[in-house]
């Protein structure tokens, strides 16, 4: 039953503007794929460079979204094994990457899941919801949706980029001001 054990959380980002473009919480299966993906291509005007994970539910979601109307790359990270004295808690050692082209003609040098990593450092970090073995971890899933998305928001409308020195809003030409917590709290009392 969905909202019981694992939760995915999707991100998309525009690596030039740092603006979140889209975003689901959902199954790491092959229909949530495919809801992300066709709401990220809603949201674009023009063709893009994309670059995801190896996780093998983009292709089709990829595919279905954007049909080859796209530049798009998977980048898949080779791991070897944890020294065996961390194993719960270190990641095992990254040993390198493997860079496939799916669709068009991505440019190499632009093929890096990076800055969307970045971005999800800053989501764990900025948000104890995420923080697994602590009482502040979301236990009920409507809760931990509203909440990513008010993030989400506050993210691209109110947060100062540290090395773009705006916000990504402003980066990204759709917003001409840094956000206060008041309009952000507005929002809520439209809907």
């Amino acid at each position: 039953m969905f909202g019981f054990g694992d939760v995915w959380t999707w991100t998309a980002l525009d690596a030039d503007s740092k603006l979140m473009i889209g975003w689901l919480v959902g199954t790491r299966d092959a229909d949530a794929a495919h809801a992300f993906m066709m709401d990220v291509s809603n949201r674009l005007a023009n063709r893009i460079q994309l670059t995801s994970d190896g996780h093998k539910a983009y292709l089709d979601a990829v595919d279905g979204a954007f049909g080859t109307s796209i530049d798009y790359a998977m980048l898949v990270k080779v791991y070897g094994s944890a020294p065996e004295a961390e194993k719960r808690y270190s990641p095992p050692v990254c040993l390198g990457t493997e860079r496939t082209v799916i669709h068009g003609n991505p440019d190499p040098a632009h093929i890096s899941t990076s800055f969307v990593e970045r971005a999800n450092l800053t989501i764990r970090m900025s948000n104890r919801r995420f923080t697994r073995l602590t009482n502040a971890f979301s236990k009920k899933l409507a809760n931990h949706k509203h909440m990513f998305a008010i993030f989400c928001v506050y993210y691209n409308f109110v947060r100062i980029h540290q090395t773009l020195r705006v916000t990504p809003a402003m980066e990204a030409g759709i917003s001409d001001h840094v956000w206060t917590f008041e309009e952000l709290a507005a929002l809520a009392d439209q809907n």
